[in-house]
């Protein structure tokens, strides 16, 4: 039998202190040689890289500084990564390396553009991906003993299967929640007393929801630890609550994408997310690409080490994120950023000259009284100008007589702290279609030309 890699001392709140703790100056030092090393291995390997630094008129050796590498290399965004794989699909011009002995696993990003990007991952990828859910889980207290029940069919969405290889890496137990239903899924956590759960923030909530409807109060589960990814709500106040007074247990973001990897771990200080210094070159940029200071807002742009099949460099990922450099009361000197993902570059809306991002109406949505966390918004083009109409479903003890005066008073809070009007529409309970991983809660109608489908108050969609 061959044993388990070593994990910690079980007294250490870090996986790898020296990491984890490592001065700034010498981050930047550990940063710029990694980077010099992955753009020499870019440029001579992936076609797509070659031609844009050529274009750009930088070389490899030309990054002598990590400013030389804001300033001289471009960036790059989903669409230049699509563009370079439609030369010869599935991997086309983007891929560098491809070793049929060890490549092993194949994802794909959502599609939610319509055009899905190819993501194969290598051995060396997906276990160096697998660390970093180690990492995250090991902060909170997490140790070999404990159980992990991952609540998602065994399909594309390849966070969970880094959290699987992580549970080996760790000693963690394993309870598969695929190819059962929901209810099936309720009476596996009761039977086989996981001590953390890993789900989206919109499956987490969907559990709980069908417990209620069953007898069964989750909140005296063994759970005492769940990770969410896939979509915002670990890091927003509102949903994290939610989550967590609906299972009794301690909600963590885990933060990334399938074409980056792991971007960022949820803190101890909850409502901060740590990116992944070890191999991950996190960059926070305004408009004209240049880095904002520390506490303010940009657009993340990602460097990773360990994606080496097809690199990841100056990847645009169009969340905006507020990020602070000087350490954090955990101990940890990576970077965080606070309140994890903000908002999209890619579906801001401007309503009447005001800049309205969906995370913040959906963190709004969850301080008023009445409502439910499930959530629609709607957004259309009225005489050429953007509006927005949200439709969110009430509580179960608000009496319908109320649902009039509750839609007021959310109108009133979100225009007093969005600064701008935006009808609310509150649907009776179970109105809104439920989801098993990442909840469709945006509908961009501009795209079409069209307005949002009729509703009537307390009728389904």
């Amino acid at each position: 039998m061959t044993p388990r890699p070593s994990t910690p001392p079980r007294y250490s709140q870090y996986w790898n202190e020296y990491l984890e703790t490592m001065p700034r100056e010498v981050l930047d030092q550990h940063h710029l040689r990694r980077i010099q090393a992955l753009l020499r291995y870019a440029y001579d390997r992936s076609p797509m890289y070659r031609k844009l630094y050529d274009r750009a008129g930088v070389r490899p050796e030309d990054v002598r500084s990590l400013r030389d590498f804001v300033e001289k290399v471009p960036c790059v965004d989903k669409a230049d990564l699509l563009a370079a794989q439609a030369v010869n699909p599935p991997y086309g011009e983007l891929l560098a390396d491809f070793q049929d002995d060890m490549t092993h696993q194949f994802y794909m990003t959502s599609g939610s553009t319509g055009v899905p990007l190819q993501v194969p991952y290598n051995h060396f990828e997906m276990m160096k991906s697998a660390e970093h859910v180690a990492i995250m889980c090991w902060a909170v207290g997490v140790r070999p003993g404990d159980s992990m029940y991952l609540a998602f069919n065994f399909g594309i969405f390849v966070a969970m299967w880094m959290a699987y290889h992580a549970a080996f890496r760790m000693g963690v137990h394993v309870v598969s929640g695929g190819g059962v239903d929901t209810k099936t899924r309720i009476k596996q956590i009761k039977d086989f007393k996981p001590t953390l759960l890993f789900a989206t923030p919109t499956y987490a909530l969907h559990l709980a929801e069908v417990a209620r409807e069953q007898g069964e109060d989750l909140s005296s589960s063994s759970v005492k630890n769940i990770f969410v990814s896939g979509e915002p709500g670990g890091s927003i106040p509102s949903t994290r609550t939610a989550i967590e007074n609906a299972w009794g247990a301690k909600v963590y973001e885990y933060y990334g994408a399938s074409e980056t990897g792991a971007l960022g771990q949820g803190c101890t200080v909850q409502g901060r997310m740590h990116t992944f210094e070890q191999d991950l070159y996190s960059l926070v940029l305004d408009d004209r690409e240049r880095p904002v200071a520390d506490g303010q807002v940009g657009e993340h742009v990602a460097t990773s080490y360990i994606m080496l099949t097809q690199p990841v460099i100056k990847y645009k990922t169009h969340d905006l994120v507020e990020v602070h450099y000087g350490g954090c009361e955990c101990g940890r000197s990576w970077k965080y950023l606070q309140g994890g993902v903000l908002g999209r570059t890619d579906n801001m809306i401007t309503i009447k000259g005001v800049n309205v991002f969906p995370a913040a109406v959906e963190a709004l949505l969850g301080e008023i009284r009445g409502t439910s966390e499930h959530f629609e918004m709607h957004v259309w083009r009225e005489k050429g100008l953007d509006e927005l109409l949200v439709r969110v479903e009430a509580s179960l003890d608000l009496d319908r007589s109320c649902y009039g005066e509750t839609e007021a008073s959310a109108q009133e809070l979100l225009r007093h702290r969005a600064r701008v009007r935006i009808p609310v529409e509150v649907l009776h309970p179970g109105a809104l279609p439920r989801y098993e991983l990442k909840a469709r809660r945006f509908f961009d109608h501009r795209k079409t030309g069209t307005r949002p489908p009729r509703s009537q108050k307390g009728v389904s969609l």
